[in-house]
C-alpha cells in the first residue's frame, strides 16, 4: 500500500525546494532503497516540464568501491557526473541506507584519497550554487537502518521523518514559506554582527563574522530544514569546543570530540572513541582544520539525536561547526575536500553577538522584526 505522504514529500522537494520549471535539466540520485520516493520525484519533475537524469545505486556499491578500487580509481570522477555538476540546473539527492555502518572498517586514508579526488567537483558545486546557477536539495527516505540508529520502529521513524519535513501535511509548501519569512528576519539581523561568542559545558569559543552573511535554511537545500548559518572569518576562531553529540562521518562514529582553535586552525583534537580517524580526516588537506560553517539549529520538530546529520544538525537548542569547505554565499573562502558537521547541545549555554546575549537555553532573546 502506497503511503500518500511520499507523493506529498516529492512534490514539496520538486515544487518548493528546487522549484523545477519547464526545460530544467535535473540530476536525481539516490539508493534503490529510496525507490518509492525516487519514483515520485521523477514523476514530479516530468510533470513540471523538467528533463530528469537518474543516477541510482545499489546499497552496497560504496563498500565494493573501497574494497576493490585502486588509489587511481578512488581519485577518479566520472566525466558525465562532472558534466552534470558543471551544467545542470538542479540536483536532487535522496539518501536511503541498508547498513549505516558498512564503511566502519575502511582504512581512513582511503576515505581521504576519495575526498581529495572530489575536491574540484565540490568546488564547482559550491561556486555554482552560490551564484544561483545550480539549485540543489538533500532529502532522506526512511529505512530500517535509519530507524535502528534512531532506536525507533520503522513506523515511528516514518512519522518522525515526515513530521519534521512536513509539519503541516495539508499545506507543506505554505508552512515552509511562512517559516522562511520568520527565520529570514533572524538571519538578516545576525548578518550585521561582527563577533560571535559561544559558551556552554566544555565550550568557550569566539569567532569573527564581520563582513559575512548569515543564511536562513528554509527548505530549499535540505528537507527537513531549520538552521541559520554563516562562514566565519577563516583565521578568527579561538578557544575550545566540546561536541556533546557523536560526530559521524563516512559511517564512523567519533564520540566525545573536543577541539582547540588558535588563529582559526584546529591545534588540538581529542576524542573518546575513534580519535585516530578524527586526526586522519583533519589532515585531509590545508582547509580541513579550519571552520567552513557556524550554524544554529532551529527545527522545533527535531528534539532528539538520530545519528543522521540531515536531521541532527537542525536540532533545536543546538549549534554546529563544519570543518572544511565553506559556502561561498556566506563570504567563506575556506576550501577543502571535506565538509564535516559536528553538533553541540546548547540547552545549557548561550550565544553572544558583539557582547550581547542573543540566545540562551535554546531560544533567541531578541525580536528581529
Amino acid at each position: 500500500m502506497r503511503d500518500p505522504r511520499v507523493a506529498k514529500y516529492a512534490e514539496l522537494i520538486v515544487a518548493y525546494s528546487v522549484g523545477i520549471k519547464e526545460g530544467d535539466k535535473v540530476l536525481i540520485n539516490g539508493s534503490t532503497l529510496a525507490a518509492p520516493l525516487l519514483r515520485e520525484v521523477y514523476a514530479a519533475v516530468l510533470r513540471a516540464g523538467g528533463f530528469p537524469l537518474t543516477m541510482v545505486s545499489l546499497p552496497d556499491m560504496e563498500d565494493i568501491l573501497y574494497r576493490h578500487a585502486s588509489d587511481g580509481q578512488l581519485l577518479h570522477v566520472p566525466p558525465p557526473l562532472m558534466t552534470a555538476i558543471e551544467t545542470y540546473d538542479a540536483v536532487i539527492s535522496i539518501s536511503g541506507a541498508e547498513n549505516t555502518k558498512n564503511l566502519s572498517e575502511v582504512d581512513p586514508q582511503r576515505v581521504v584519497t576519495r575526498n581529495r579526488g572530489r575536491r574540484e567537483m565540490l568546488d564547482v558545486f559550491m561556486r555554482r550554487a552560490a551564484a544561483g546557477e545550480l539549485r540543489w536539495v538533500g532529502a532522506l527516505y526512511p529505512t530500517n537502518a535509519y530507524a535502528q540508529d534512531a532506536e525507533m520502529s520503522l513506523e515511528d521513524y516514518e512519522d518522525f521523518v515526515f513530521g519534521a519535513c512536513m509539519p503541516d501535511p495539508d499545506d507543506p509548501v505554505g508552512y515552509w514559506r511562512e517559516f522562511s519569512h520568520r527565520q529570514g528576519k533572524i538571519a538578516r539581523w545576525l548578518s550585521d554582527k561582527r563577533e560571535i561568542h559561544v559558551v556552554g559545558p566544555g565550550t568557550d569559543l569566539r569567532l569573527s563574522v564581520a563582513g559575512r552573511t548569515f543564511i536562513s535554511c528554509d527548505g530549499h537545500h535540505n528537507l527537513p530544514d531549520g538552521e541559520v548559518f554563516t562562514g566565519p572569518v577563516e583565521d578568527s576562531v579561538e578557544g575550545t569546543v566540546h561536541f556533546s553529540y557523536p560526530a559521524i562521518y563516512q559511517s564512523r562514529e567519533v564520540v566525545g570530540v573536543t577541539l582547540e582553535f588558535k588563529k582559526g586552525r584546529v591545534t588540538s583534537a581529542r576524542a573518546d572513541k575513534n580519535e585516530e580517524f578524527l586526526l586522519k580526516i583533519l589532515d585531509t588537506d590545508e582547509g580541513s582544520r579550519y571552520v567552513g560553517e557556524f550554524a544554529i539549529g532551529t527545527n522545533e520538530g527535531i528534539r532528539r539525536f538520530t545519528k543522521q546529520i540531515l536531521f541532527d544538525e537542525k536540532i533545536c537548542r543546538s549549534f554546529h561547526l563544519a570543518l572544511g569547505a565553506g559556502y561561498p554565499e556566506t563570504g567563506s573562502n575556506n576550501r577543502s575536500s571535506i565538509h564535516w558537521d559536528l553538533i553541540c547541545d546548547l540547552s545549557d549555554g548561550e550565544i553572544r553577538a558583539d557582547g550581547e546575549t542573543v540566545y540562551r537555553d535554546g531560544r533567541f532573546l531578541f525580536d528581529p522584526s
